[in-house]
């Protein structure tokens, strides 16, 4: 296992009876065929359709069959994360728990999850996995180290839940990196309006506007990059409307399972 993954013992995966398939068995002649890419989506589902999109223009391929094999589980019915996280609201872990299941059963050998907020119930489901499930809010870490001049303050453009629970200020302060967050006022009347008016299909230029003026405000408040930690913002805010440095997770994401799927396509040849 590599920092950045989560990864338990095979033996400790339930595979859900509705699948009606041998899985033990399905899983060995999947992984003879290569690596499976799980992407356990739906939150929301036009992140999911843009996060494939990203996975298809980072996979270095000339023809079809160049492209490594994915699966998409996208559950629109998981239940808010930010309101399980700040308001009380139900749950997502069994409704999580419950897509892994379906992608192990279809075969997937590594699983991504395009949504930050989910990542905060990693630890909840961790216990629970077979396969490795890539971090990404560690993978932006990463990412942000390698960049020159050296990167030490962030701002962060999220959900309410990802900002007040810490997901980025956790993991990017093991990479010596501070997190900047919006204002109250700014997180609750531009960027979560911004967030729900994407999701709802809205995306025009008051949501950009919205969004680039939070962003101009982390800027003048010291951070040198701004993340877009909702998988929602980059599709309304993208690096060509904003001065500043722009890093979309969701693209750092994609481009780690591409790697961790070719690595493995190549021991497998």
């Amino acid at each position: 296992m590599t920092r950045g993954e989560w990864h338990t013992r095979p033996e400790h995966v339930a595979i859900p009876p509705w699948t009606g398939r041998n899985t033990t068995r399905t899983a060995a002649l999947d992984r003879q065929g290569g690596p499976i890419i799980g992407v356990l989506g739906g939150m929301g589902p036009a992140a999911t359709a843009d996060f494939y999109t990203k996975l298809v223009a980072r996979t270095p391929a000339d023809i079809d069959q160049d492209h490594p094999k994915v699966v998409i589980w996208a559950d629109p019915s998981i239940p808010d994360r930010t309101l399980a996280l700040t308001a009380g609201g139900a749950d997502p872990t069994p409704w999580l728990l419950r897509g892994v299941e379906i992608l192990l059963g279809a075969g997937a050998t590594i699983i991504g999850i395009p949504c930050n907020t989910a990542h905060a119930f990693l630890p909840r489901i961790g216990s629970r996995l077979g396969i490795p499930v890539v971090h990404m809010i560690d993978q932006v870490g990463r990412h942000l180290a390698r960049i020159t001049p050296r990167v030490t303050r962030v701002g962060l453009l999220a959900s309410t839940g990802t900002v007040q629970v810490g997901l980025y200020q956790g993991v990017l302060s093991e990479y010596g990196i501070a997190v900047v967050v919006p204002e109250p006022d700014l997180q609750a009347n531009l960027v979560m309006p911004a967030i729900r008016a994407i999701k709802a299909g809205h995306v025009g230029s008051e949501v950009t506007r919205a969004l680039t003026t939070v962003g101009h405000d982390l800027i003048a408040r010291g951070a040198q990059v701004v993340v877009a930690g909702c998988t929602e913002i980059p599709i309304a805010l993208r690096q060509n409307d904003v001065p500043y440095p722009l890093v979309d997770p969701a693209l750092v994401l994609a481009e780690a399972l591409v790697e961790r799927a070719m690595r493995a396509s190549a021991r497998s040849a």
